[in-house]
């Protein structure tokens, strides 16, 4: 079997070329359960574990639907490339699934070459569906949008927000920080966190990678390391359902670096300053594994999360109240990073009409409730989030969670176009060296990233 990377595989549908420089896998019936009979079948990231924690949702879908059989098939990964990776290896093998989860870093890669439009199926019961749209905020629905029409309808996503402990803010004498506060607000909160805590401390700790790494930073100042347009189109579907909102777009288009732009360049020397000066994790640390147990222990400050720490940190033993959540500070502005999940259609499947009422279960208040039972997640319905983290579950300003996208209009998905897995990785490898390398590290850093970037685009 030949070992193909999944960067390699990902970029490689992101540029068009598979078929003529990659080998495939070689999968037969028995890889795939399910191969010949008619059932839906359903790809979910995850263990075989996570498939069977899925049962009660399959259960509650086929009580509304007892004709139409599904099964779960759990594809494991390192990451979201791999599963990807994976789902590419059942295709070029002749069985594919039907259904498929796909979150933020993948929709465009799907929605350009793998997925089908949802747009017949929402026009036909737009009536039912208007319920699931005045829950939702637009900003999640035009990050699964793409060339103008809707490909997924999200599930759960998680905006980046800054947690912090309550212990060291009390321990430095500081009060919550204001909603609006600034940056030099940020600076002199973690400078008063470190002065005032024993032994090893870092009043800031974030990971180098592409949710809550350095797009937060790029966000708030109104920048990021590619040019973000928008695509024209999805008139048909934001007039039918937001018609008293902002005019939206037909999704978001990622064609050009820009990581040379002075406002990426102040953001980066920013979180330089940071690590120089002691305040924040060097990026090179790796991974956030023991980040609970550090949190936990009082070894953290603050740090970039999402709804989906609190059942982490509540399985941890953290009580809610010895941590709180608050908004990324202002710079040029205070736009956020969130990144979604959700179903998609393959354009393969012979069962697509089975498949459109599996996503619209999904979506509906008791499938909802059905698959997040735990505050693993913030849920895209507006309207249960109270109960998922409310009532002593979530941290005192859990509402945080839901506001990122109510209060701040603009905020949006993060930079995933669909070479995402190579535009990810010329990200990531030369984060380390433009924040490490002193001040005058910054710029060089940053020129190399370009030039990676303008690569993973395919030179465009």
């Amino acid at each position: 079997m030949v070992d193909l990377t999944r960067r390699a595989l990902f970029g490689a549908i992101g540029l068009g070329i598979v078929g003529t420089v990659v080998s495939w896998p070689r999968l037969t019936g028995a890889d795939i359960p399910g191969r010949g009979k008619d059932v839906l079948t359903v790809a979910l990231f995850g263990t075989a574990q996570d498939a069977v924690a899925r049962q009660a949702l399959v259960d509650g879908f086929q009580r509304a639907h007892p004709g139409i059989e599904v099964r779960i098939v759990a594809i494991q990964g390192q990451d979201w490339s791999e599963y990807f990776a994976k789902i590419l290896t059942m295709i070029a093998a002749g069985t594919p699934p039907d259904v498929v989860t796909v979150a933020t870093e993948g929709a465009q890669l799907f929605a350009s070459r793998l997925a089908h439009p949802l747009d017949d199926f929402v026009r036909r019961d737009a009536s039912e569906m208007q319920e699931y749209f005045d829950d939702v905020n637009p900003a999640l629905i035009e990050a699964f949008m793409y060339q103008g029409s809707l490909f997924q309808m999200p599930d759960n996503f998680n905006a980046a927000n800054v947690f912090y402990s309550t212990q060291a803010m009390e321990r430095a004498g500081l009060e919550r920080p204001a909603d609006n506060w600034t940056l030099d607000e940020f600076f002199t909160t973690a400078r008063a966190m470190k002065k005032s805590a024993p032994g090893q401390f870092l009043p800031y700790f974030w990971n180098n990678r592409l949710w809550g790494g350095v797009v937060p930073w790029l966000y708030v100042n109104n920048t990021s390391f590619l040019r973000e347009e928008k695509a024209g189109g999805g008139d048909w579907f934001w007039n039918r359902f937001y018609p008293d909102q902002p005019a939206r777009s037909g999704g978001y288009v990622w064609r050009q670096a820009d990581a040379l732009n002075e406002s990426v360049e102040e953001s980066f020397s920013v979180l330089q300053s940071m690590v120089s000066e002691g305040l924040a994790a060097n990026p090179a640390q790796g991974g956030g594994n023991e980040l609970v147990s550090l949190f936990s222990s009082g070894s953290v400050g603050m740090t970039p999360a999402g709804g989906f720490w609190v059942s982490g940190l509540e399985e941890a033993g953290v009580a809610n109240d010895a941590y709180d959540v608050t908004y990324f500070p202002r710079m040029a502005g205070q736009r956020h990073q969130f990144g979604a999940g959700g179903y998609a259609i393959m354009e393969t499947s012979p069962r697509k009409d089975e498949a459109w009422e599996w996503l619209k279960y999904c979506v509906s208040v008791e499938g909802m409730k059905i698959a997040h039972p735990k505050p693993d997640s913030s849920l895209p319905r507006r309207s249960l989030n109270a109960e998922l983290y409310g009532a002593g579950v979530g941290p005192a300003h859990w509402e945080v969670f839901y506001d990122t996208l109510d209060k701040f209009p603009d905020t949006g998905p993060m930079p995933a176009p669909p070479q995402q897995a190579a535009v990810e990785s010329a990200l990531l490898k030369n984060v380390v060296s433009t924040i490490t390398n002193g001040p005058a590290g910054v710029r060089r850093g940053l020129e190399t990233m370009q030039r990676d970037l303008e690569i993973a685009l395919g030179g465009r």
